[in-house]
């Protein structure tokens, strides 16, 4: 008769339990696999997926009941360290988001909102089609292959129960250094439009019958989204470089747990 004690299922546990712990807090925090429509039973399978397929090639688990309090200690900081990875490479896609939210103020278009299921809120138009363009741009190179890999290598990196303390203040500066980018991603932009409204400024000076809001606005939102569809050759490699930030902010976060 098969007998199996309780030390052989706690082993096994470990062996699963953990690493789906960090797999799933990554994927419920990522951009990409965290998105509202996709169904929270495809997010579970896909965790429990890549779990089952990675978990031979995982190192030792300790030797640690997963009902202790211990393995509860053990398990809150694998999940810990699955929402601080996805949070580095989210940084990446509010960067996006900022940028375009910049863009869409500067046009007028502040008043012109969508319901975004991912954000929980109203975002303008120029964020939504900037965000669209950022997630085919991620896909294209390759970017969900690559997090997953940093995924499957931070357990090299950081191993389970190592004791290693997260670095909050490192998230913190990399979201800092982020958002500088997506700055810089809106500033050509921007700066046109500036001028656009400083040009509109002196003609209304010049001209005070002329109704602004009749004028402006419509100058603004063509000149705005004509510098958009000019820009958009030179915001691929923008993009792509933000991403790149990113993902090394994921495997720095990673590394910074190696014993």
């Amino acid at each position: 008769m098969l007998s199996i004690t309780s030390t052989q299922l706690d082993a096994w546990l470990v062996a699963f339990f953990f690493p789906l712990a960090r797999i799933l807090a990554l994927i419920a925090t990522s951009p990409v696999f965290s998105t509202a429509g996709v169904p929270g039973t495809v997010k579970l399978g896909l965790g429990i997926a890549l779990t089952v397929a990675v978990s031979s090639a995982l190192p030792p688990m300790p030797a640690i009941s997963p009902g202790s309090w211990e393995g509860m200690l053990l398990l809150i900081q694998q999940i810990l360290i699955g929402v601080a990875m996805g949070f580095s490479l989210r940084i990446a896609f509010a960067a996006i988001d900022f940028a375009g939210e910049l863009i869409g103020l500067q046009m007028g278009l502040s008043f012109a909102q969508f319901y975004d299921p991912n954000a929980g809120g109203s975002v303008s138009v120029i964020t939504q089609f900037l965000g669209f363009l950022a997630v085919l741009i991620f896909m294209s190179m390759d970017g969900h292959l690559m997090l997953l890999q940093l995924l499957v290598q931070s357990f090299t990196w950081w191993p389970v129960g190592s004791g290693s303390q997260l670095h909050a203040a490192a998230v913190v500066s990399w979201g800092a250094s982020l958002f500088s980018s997506g700055l810089l991603l809106a500033l050509p932009i921007i700066t046109a439009l500036l001028i656009v409204n400083l040009a509109l400024g002196v003609l209304t000076r010049a001209a005070p019958q002329l109704n602004l809001f009749a004028v402006g606005f419509p100058v603004t939102i063509t000149v705005g989204f004509g510098l958009v569809f000019l820009s958009l050759p030179f915001l691929s490699p923008g993009f792509m470089r933000v991403f790149e930030q990113g993902l090394n902010a994921v495997g720095q976060l990673a590394t910074m747990g190696a014993p």
